[in-house]
């Protein structure tokens, strides 16, 4: 894809910290660096989302992240946790459009960093909560 921003950093037309490559696989620090060590996982092939994933390439980019997490936690010893993040589509706060999985090193409670979910569990009822179960399970058993 000619216009987008992690295809070029692939192909070194635009200049990033890397942290781990191999032929399908691409890790370097985000600019951002929201904690020390925010680094950015990428398949090298063009997937605007999780979506996107044929089985390949999923099988391939999810098996380095453990890797490249436990990188992170030998270089930064003091790191006490780890988030993992993948944005898909804008509602959910995706603003690169070539899919990517952030490792941010959590240090402490001060890292400027929250995740916060609502606890929506009295909104459903166990009839409602089985519906939905069984609606996703057919639609992935008859994908």
């Amino acid at each position: 894809m000619t216009d987008c921003i992690f295809c070029k950093i692939i192909n070194r037309e635009i200049p990033s910290y890397p942290v781990y490559e191999d032929d399908e696989v691409y890790a370097f620090l985000d600019i951002t660096q929201t904690t020390k060590g925010h680094t950015l996982v990428i398949p090298k092939k063009h997937v605007t989302d999780i979506f996107e994933y044929d089985e390949k390439t999923a099988e391939t980019l999810f098996a380095k992240v453990p890797k490249i997490a436990r990188g992170l936690e030998k270089t930064f010893p003091e790191m006490k946790g780890l988030n993992l993040i993948n944005n898909n589509k804008e509602l959910a706060y995706q603003s690169v459009f070539h899919s990517h999985i952030h490792l941010i090193p959590r240090y402490s409670e001060e890292d400027e960093f929250a995740i916060t979910f609502s606890n929506n569990m009295d909104k459903y009822s166990v009839e409602e909560m089985t519906s939905i179960a069984k609606s996703i399970k057919e639609t992935i058993i008859n994908d």
